[in-house]
């Protein structure tokens, strides 16, 4: 039997822009032999699509695909404790799917990766995944974890704006609890995941709103203004986006007290 562990590479690969892999995860990619993608559906085949063109453009090796459907998840829960229960049963679940990826698809010795958008330590669940089906010691493998450009940074950088102002600090947040951080005195707002479109509930507050979807891609779009004159605006390109590709994933800044801020 071999003594050869399993390694795993979590490779971030930036909000869609191929572009935007580092020359890390571009090596990190030309290591290894297995790439595992979870699919989401029909409605985001786009998404796969994506990775295998990556691959295409980057990987030289001959190399293998494993594509397993995502655990559904249960996205109806709105009290915390009922969105938190949901969410450790979907890693759960989806934890099962991964290990016996891993155990069936990656001999001892191989190298496998996962390619996840933006970076894997800002709101993706991939690394505490890996860490629980290493706790059950069903199978053994060792992980790195590759930095890659997040949706927050791509956001600022295609806005042309700083995500900090001077001295100030950056408060990021899921958009379902907006409303506990919201009005932060203390510096300005990062909001992702806000399927809710919690901004609509802050008219009135003097605030500029810096938002995007699909970042990094071809069916990019960006607003930029007050948010009492662009959130109609915001919430209708939302929707119609949405009806359009079948998914949509936005970040958004809110820039407090701007006293004449630029978009």
């Amino acid at each position: 039997m071999s003594t050869e562990l399993r390694h795993l590479q979590v490779i971030g690969i930036g909000t869609g822009d191929p572009d935007h892999l580092t020359l890390a995860a571009v090596k990190a990619m030309r290591r290894a032999d297995v790439f595992f993608v979870l699919g989401k559906g029909n409605e985001k085949d786009s998404l796969t699509r994506l990775r295998r063109d990556i691959l295409d453009e980057h990987v030289r090796r001959p190399y293998h695909v494993v594509e397993a459907d995502d655990p559904w998840r249960d996205r109806s829960q709105n009290q915390f404790a009922g969105y938190t229960d949901a969410v450790h049963d979907w890693r759960r679940r989806r934890a099962d799917v991964c290990e016996e990826l891993i155990r069936d698809e990656l001999t001892p010795g191989q190298c496998g990766a996962f390619l996840v958008w933006g970076d894997p330590s800002l709101y993706d669940s991939t690394i505490a995944i890996l860490d629980g089906i290493r706790a059950r010691e069903e199978v053994a493998f060792s992980y790195e974890v590759i930095p890659g450009i997040s949706s927050v940074s791509a956001l600022a950088a295609r806005h042309r704006i700083s995500l900090n102002r001077i001295g100030g600090p950056v408060h990021i947040t899921p958009g379902r609890r907006l409303s506990e951080t919201f009005p932060n005195d203390d510096g300005d707002i990062v909001v992702m995941l806000d399927a809710r479109e919690s901004f609509r509930h802050l008219a009135g507050s003097g605030i500029w709103i810096y938002w995007g979807a699909y970042i990094g891609t071809p069916d990019e779009i960006l607003v930029s203004g007050p948010l009492d004159e662009v959130s109609g605006r915001i919430r209708r390109m939302r929707a119609e986006a949405r009806a359009e590709h079948g998914w949509i994933m936005d970040t958004y800044l809110l820039r407090i007290n701007t006293d004449g801020a630029e978009g």
